[in-house]
């Protein structure tokens, strides 16, 4: 007897059976039947055969696969098919959970039962109406409308992922027909692109059992893509899966918005990147001094920020109506480096029209000039391909156009074009500061070198030398000035001095203190003679704020005696041939103007020995200290090769070089050298 029930063998004829089971059988609101052996019904109530659609006296005697093509339910068919051959391979109760046409919700319960007397299996069913199915339905009706309130449309599958049941919301948003959607037809709705991931994804969830959630685009009955959200998770008896449910979520203003706030991030990215290198580019325009080093900046500035290829400056002579073309040192050549304003060139127009011109590539550049034949040159012989010039303008006039060239076909966007006009206004007032300090520069060059002498004299028995190398960050003339002259007793008078400041008013103390000492020196060529006269000149006509240093010596060719007074002016260096540099020991008295009485020194300067007075752009920067710079001195000299220290010209030259090496020169820097030579020279005179 089986485990599970044990019941009297079943007879075909419901008349053999007792009356309180036929009673029961006819009667009870649950469905019973009883296939026999042979998987022919031996034995069906009338509850069940209502419930498959069919009479009990259509049933009895015959298999359920035979039954299954005349059945009235089709829910009755697939019942009759499935059941007896689950409960009969498992050998264990089977369940399930059917709904009827009219929405009864029926629990279905095949079992084997094995006959005491011959071991025969026969197959029992009960089927039990769920009297909460009405209000299941409702529960599911009630969800349902909840799920479509919320935009969601509800899809069912089978266990192996096919579609069997209706959407009739999906097709109505698809245009699929039944027989499309059904199976895995669904898929066919979907963009292209997104169509084998999604059945890829789909295919795992089913394999594994495990929650599908997939996004993808659904193409409309108009044609056109929404994006949607698909999730599903299976169902299962506890044993396997039995189908599955899922939901569709129109996500389309989600990823929208999601889309329109990505792109407003990176716009905001963009800009404050724009903003930045805007910052940098304002910065390093400041630094740029000259014309080149604007270009240099503006083709780095171009690179980093619109990935321009090749970045010129090209400037307008007014007068002559021309433009000339600026680029970096590094950047490839041009067919032409000036041109007149009409040239069939980007740049050129944007300076006539005084507005940006842009051209993607080629056959719009082409188009602007009407084919010109420069336009097919410049293809020829540049890798431009695509271009923007924007027009430089200062007091509302145009100086000249910042263009930007690149290698390939290039649009500009909107944001690029208001950050490049913003680029072009910076390099123009650039540009404006740099012609000026370029002019200025140039100007102060010519006055320093003015009020310096244009030669040294030739005095028998000495030699003298002179170097001045003007500071690279100023443009104004600067205060330091040399002076040597021979005097009428045959001795040779020499000064070093600085004038603090910078610009006019320095050059003008300078060329008075350099004309008034010249005076003094020949009436009275004394050191001290000539600085006590400097003093009461200095108190009548230069301002106390006016510093002024300087050291005045006087050389005799004949004897080497040197008579100095130094105002405050750093110490000289005197370099002997036989025996260490060294700086001459003597206390500086103060500077001009500043009432003191003034003395001098008396020195010997040997044959072969040279003696350099200096300012203190040699020894003194922001890096290095006055007095680190004078032990630095003594010890660059000390080095200096004997051809070097031979020549007081090579001598001057070596200690600048050895001086500022390593360093930025930030002021002027002169030195003047007297030099006895080793030869007699008393027999000349």
């Amino acid at each position: 007897m089986s485990a599970e029930t044990s019941i009297p063998p079943p007879r075909v004829s419901g008349a053999e059976l007792p009356d309180a089971v036929k009673s029961l059988l006819t009667d009870a609101p649950i469905g019973f039947a009883l296939i026999g052996p042979d998987d022919a019904f031996g034995t069906i109530n009338q509850r069940l055969a209502d419930l498959v659609g069919l009479t009990p006296a259509q049933c009895l005697g015959r298999r359920p696969d035979d039954l299954a093509g005349t059945s009235g339910s089709a829910v009755g068919a697939a019942l009759l098919r499935t059941g007896p051959a689950a409960a009969r391979e498992h050998g264990r109760s089977v369940r399930e959970r059917h709904r009827t046409p009219d929405g009864e919700v029926w629990d279905l319960t095949w079992f084997p039962v094995t006959s005491p007397d011959t071991g025969d299996v026969h197959v029992a069913l009960i089927a039990a109406r769920d009297h909460e199915g009405g209000a299941t339905r409702r529960e599911e009706e009630r969800l349902r409308a909840l799920l479509q309130a919320g935009n969601q449309i509800v899809w069912t599958a089978g266990a192996t992922g096919e579609v069997h049941e209706d959407s009739p919301q999906w097709r109505a948003i698809t245009g699929q027909d039944l027989e499309s959607y059904l199976g895995r037809g669904w898929l066919q709705a979907l963009h292209p692109d997104d169509r084998e991931r999604v059945e890829i994804a789909w295919g795992d969830a089913v394999l594994d059992a495990t929650p599908f959630d997939a996004l993808f685009r659904v193409r409309t009955r108009s044609g056109g893509y929404t994006h949607y959200r698909a999730r599903a998770n299976p169902v299962s008896d506890g044993v396997r899966t039995t189908e599955w449910i899922g939901t569709l979520v129109d996500v389309t203003t989600e990823r929208e918005a999601d889309e329109l706030r990505q792109r407003l991030n990176h716009q905001l990215s963009e800009a404050a990147m724009r903003t930045a290198r805007l910052q940098q580019a304002t910065s390093d325009l400041a630094e740029a001094l000259t014309v080149a080093h604007v270009v240099d900046a503006m083709s780095d500035i171009g690179r980093s920020g619109v990935g321009a290829d090749h970045t010129s400056v090209v400037l307008l002579d007014r007068d002559r109506l021309r433009l000339r073309t600026i680029a970096a040192e590094h950047a490839h050549d041009l067919p032409r480096h000036t041109f007149p304003l009409d040239h069939p060139d980007v740049a050129a127009r944007a300076v006539a029209d005084r507005a940006p011109l842009i051209a993607a590539g080629p056959a719009e550049l082409s188009a602007l000039f009407d084919d010109a034949p420069e336009v097919a040159e410049l293809l020829d012989t540049t890798p431009e391909r695509s271009w923007v010039a924007l027009p430089m303008m200062v007091a509302g006039r145009p100086i000249g156009a910042l263009r930007f060239a690149f290698a390939g076909p290039r649009e500009i966007t909107d944001e690029e074009r208001v950050f490049l006009e913003a680029l072009a206004g910076q390099c123009a007032l650039a540009i404006g500061r740099a012609t000026l300090y370029e002019r200025e520069h140039s100007t102060a060059e010519e006055l320093q070198h003015s009020l310096l002498p244009e030669d040294l004299p030739q005095v028998s028995g000495v030699r003298l030398a002179a170097y001045y190398r003007s500071g690279s960050q100023h443009v104004q003339v600067g205060g330091d000035w040399y002076d040597a002259f021979p005097l009428p007793d045959g001795r040779v008078a020499g000064v070093l001095g600085d004038v603090m400041g910078k610009g006019i008013p320095a050059a003008a103390g300078m060329s008075r203190i350099r004309n008034a000492l010249r005076a003094l020196a020949y009436s009275m060529p004394e050191p001290a003679d000539v600085l006590t006269g400097l003093d009461r000149m200095f108190s009548a006509t230069e301002g106390m704020d006016q510093v002024t240093t300087l050291v005045y010596f006087v050389l005799d060719p004949v004897t080497g005696q040197l008579d100095l007074s130094n105002a405050g002016h750093l110490p000289p260096l005197v370099v002997a041939g036989g025996a260490r540099p060294s700086l001459l020991d003597s206390e500086p008295d103060t500077p001009l103007g500043v009432t003191s009485e003034r003395g001098h020194h008396k020195f010997f300067v040997q044959p072969g020995n040279t003696v350099a007075l200096y300012s203190d752009g040699l020894v003194e920067n922001r890096k290095r200290s006055v007095a680190s710079g004078l032990d630095e001195l003594v010890e660059v000299a000390s080095s200096a090769p004997p051809e070097v220290v031979g020549d007081p010209q090579l001598m001057l030259e070596y200690l600048v070089e050895s001086m500022l090496e390593g360093y930025e020169q930030d002021d002027d820097v002169t030195l003047l050298a007297v030099q006895l030579p080793v030869i007699d020279s008393a027999s000349e005179r």
